[in-house]
């Protein structure tokens, strides 16, 4: 069970509201008027399964974001070759791409571990 006590007292329904659509979740959340009582569902063989799926699926978005960003930097790299020069850019391009793969083994990482995690009984 999880309790949730907003400072906002106004905003009581508009969380319950959140927390009972929210996607993927399955909890049932009760109001008292100034608490919110979340009921979690039971982690089932399922259930847990499918978190994975999910955490999965965040990873692959995190790894795609990572990409995003080196497929930005190069082409600011590429628009600075005429200004510093092919040798420092072969550098940066060369740093930008250990750095890419440092933070992809980093989110592999931090994905086995969660997937342990939630397997785990």
């Amino acid at each position: 069970m999880l309790v949730v006590t907003p400072y906002d007292k106004s905003a009581l329904k508009d969380i319950e509201r959140a927390i009972a659509t929210a996607p993927n979740l399955g909890a049932t959340p009760s109001n008292d008027g100034t608490l919110i009582r979340v009921v979690m569902p039971e982690l089932t063989e399922d259930r847990r399964r499918e978190f994975v799926k999910i955490v999965r699926s965040k990873g692959e978005d995190a790894k795609v974001s990572v990409r995003n960003i080196r497929r930005r930097a190069k082409d600011d790299l590429d628009a600075l070759k005429s200004e510093v020069g092919d040798d420092d850019v072969a550098r940066a391009e060369k740093e930008l791409e250990t750095l890419t793969r440092k933070h992809v083994e980093a989110i592999d990482e931090a994905l086995k571990r969660k997937e342990a995690e939630l397997l785990e009984v």
